[in-house]
């Protein structure tokens, strides 16, 4: 009996530091704004980075809330002004993916290309606009 708790107690002490993750070089917080792209809509990027996995927010600060209608026809659908990101950090090169916060069937998705120089992060959107962003840790 003895032996078998000695066996389950060393057991789990092993599975543990297994499944402890370890600490990723880009730990942290990291914030920056995009330049506008084709679009001509800047974002301001808000990542959290813990154990290498990324979760964040990107926001549209030009989105403007719904304008009066004189003409009484259908409204143009709103732009997508915030998006969730999210993902995983492993190397000096990795990718995100960016989904965007509509209602209805307007579903919107980007991979975003994320490279690290030094202490800052640089997130380029490949597809829709093309914007580019440095990120700092802060």
């Amino acid at each position: 009996m003895i032996r078998f708790l000695c066996f389950f107690l060393a057991a789990c002490s092993l599975a543990s530091a297994a499944l402890a993750q370890p600490a990723s070089p880009f730990d942290g917080q990291w914030r920056g704004t995009s330049d506008g792209g084709s679009c001509n809509a800047p974002l301001d990027y808000v990542l959290n980075i813990e154990s290498g996995i990324v979760d964040g927010s990107a926001f549209d600060t030009t989105v403007k809330g719904p304008a009066p209608n004189p003409r009484k026809g259908p409204p143009p659908a709103p732009g997508p002004g915030l998006w969730q990101v999210y993902g995983v950090a492993k190397g000096n090169a990795f990718s995100l993916t960016a989904t965007a916060s509509v209602q209805g069937h307007d579903r919107r998705s980007s991979k975003l290309n994320v490279s690290a120089q030094g202490s800052t992060l640089t997130v380029t959107e490949s597809g829709g606009c093309g914007r580019t962003a440095r990120l700092s840790r802060g």
